[in-house]
């Protein structure tokens, strides 16, 4: 068997500390014992972004925040999906998943990095919300709305989090989250802000693998 490499390793704002490792052509992010995410599984992680396009249809301009890089496989499947004339901002808070984009895994993230339509920065994406007039809020800051990677990422999926999100969003638009497991207590806080929620299960491969829950929670 092909050992694991291990290639860095960055602290996480709050604690904890992430390891990018490599076996082969495979490469792996952990937080302790979790993976937070691998190369080979990206089928969720695309469908956040696809079925995301789907729901904010053909318009001029389209503005769209993604929440977490990590390998890039929401920004690449958005970037396939989005014209000519759009926007997609993708808040990073660990630089050094920047620095890894940008570094051993750059054949993994092709020329997304460099696309026009593509802005990255360090930063919490708390702070992006803020900006406003987004098409589309995608989240993927952690392994779902009980976070594992940041105890501050609570604040993104509780009931001022979710009002700042949809304040936040063009009529129309739309927040997805993305999460390892289902949770009841957060479609409930969805509807309470005033979204229309569509939970969607996306496999973890485009042939299958674990199953991910994706709310698409819309504003009127």
């Amino acid at each position: 068997m092909i050992p694991r490499v291990l290639l860095g390793t960055a602290q996480v704002p709050g604690g904890g500390e992430l390891r990018l490792l490599q076996r082969g052509a495979e490469f792996s992010i952990m937080l302790g014992a979790n993976e937070l995410m691998n190369s080979r599984l990206s089928g969720s992680e695309e469908a956040l972004a696809e079925q995301a396009c789907d729901r904010i249809g053909d318009r001029p301009g389209v503005r769209m925040l993604i929440g977490g890089l990590g390998m890039g496989f929401t920004l690449r499947a958005a970037l396939a999906r989005l014209g000519p004339d759009a926007e997609v901002a993708v808040a990073e808070i660990v630089p050094a998943v920047i620095e890894w984009a940008r570094g051993p895994m750059a054949a993994l993230h092709g020329d997304s990095l460099t696309d026009p339509r593509t802005r990255i920065f360090e930063g919490d994406v708390a702070a992006a919300i803020a900006e406003g007039d987004w098409d589309a809020i995608l989240l993927d800051v952690d392994n779902g709305p009980d976070g594992i990677s940041r105890p501050g990422n609570d604040r993104l999926y509780g009931a001022r989090g979710l009002s700042q999100a949809r304040a936040a969003l063009r009529p129309g638009g739309v927040l997805a989250v993305w999460s390892s497991a289902p949770s009841k207590p957060f479609v409930t806080r969805l509807a309470e802000a005033g979204f229309a929620v569509d939970e969607v299960i996306a496999r973890a491969t485009r042939k299958g693998g674990a199953r991910h829950t994706i709310w698409f929670a819309t504003r009127a």
